[in-house]
């Protein structure tokens, strides 16, 4: 399992966080994810065989946020 924190702008409440986590744990090989509104982040757990990065950040921002370099 790999861990990656990826800075996600656009969360502005507790259905953001909800929606984003919610998206993130829908993909194949996602093991855990902690969205956090404060510092406006998602660390995600996942295994490298079944997902790869660009395809957590695609999910971020087909749900409407950002996801900052």
């Amino acid at each position: 399992m790999e861990t990656v924190t990826l800075k996600v702008n656009g969360m502005t409440c507790g259905g953001c966080v909800g929606s984003v986590t919610r998206v993130l744990k829908a993909l194949p090989g996602v093991d855990a994810v902690d969205v956090q509104l404060a510092p406006g982040q998602a660390t995600i757990r996942y295994d490298a065989a079944k997902v790869a990065v660009p395809k957590l950040r695609a999910a971020i921002e087909d749900a409407g946020y950002d996801v900052a370099a």
